[in-house]
């Protein structure tokens, strides 16, 4: 178990003495995406010790959040219980909160499939999604490569060497994007603005479906001073 003790009768307490050490929760938040190998969560997290790594996966699992399961092809990997999956709202919901007082991106910060996957799960719109057509956007940031599928209220998202871009899909745009990205998904960039800045580029396909774009993801802009 995570070795910090509050001393207190509370939910909230006990949730922070189970994921409340640092890396817990972006451990967490990258096996939310999919299930992982220690070589996968250390190349994701590129910041953590090796034993930090360790230990939050040996505190995770004593708490029966994360296990460890063979994979064909894969050998161990560790992924979370279900009730480590009932982390997924409490995630998105921090994520949401978070995004508000991100700004410019700092010195070192990078930007992983796994993150990004899991920003653009934060950002999306199922209601509105239920009510536009099926469209696949591939979005390349720096290195990261997704392929994004909003249909009927539902978002899957690949990345890695899982990412290619869809055949078959009607609706469907490529686009390399910066850190304005943000401001797209916040709404105070429009994509003629990012196009004409040239902090978005479209590289493949129907340039107007970056409106529906900012339609199926938004999150609300920065905190007010």
């Amino acid at each position: 178990m995570a070795a910090r003790n509050y001393g207190q009768y509370c939910g909230v307490v006990r949730a922070l003495e189970l994921v409340g050490e640092r890396w817990a929760l972006l451990i967490v938040r990258d096996l939310l995406v999919g299930p992982r190998r220690y070589s996968d969560l250390k190349n994701g997290l590129s910041r953590i010790p090796t034993n930090i790594l360790s230990d939050r996966l040996k505190e995770l699992q004593a708490a029966g959040l994360v296990r460890r399961v063979p994979v064909p092809r894969c050998g161990l990997v560790y992924e979370l219980t279900p009730y480590g999956r009932e982390l997924e709202d409490v995630v998105l919901a921090l994520g949401r909160w978070g995004f508000k007082a991100m700004g410019e991106p700092r010195e070192g910060d990078e930007v992983t499939a796994d993150s990004l996957t899991m920003a653009l799960r934060t950002a999306f719109d199922a209601e509105a999604s239920a009510r536009t057509p099926a469209t696949v956007f591939t979005l390349h940031l720096g290195d990261v490569t997704l392929v994004a599928r909003a249909a009927e209220g539902r978002l899957d998202v690949v990345g890695g060497a899982e990412a290619q871009a869809a055949s078959g899909e009607s609706d469907a745009v490529e686009f390399a994007a910066g850190p304005q990205l943000r401001e797209l998904i916040a709404g105070t960039l429009s994509p003629d603005e990012a196009q004409h800045s040239g902090a978005l580029h479209v590289l493949d396909g129907d340039a107007r479906l970056l409106e529906r774009f900012t339609s199926l993801f938004h999150l609300d802009g920065a905190v007010a001073a």
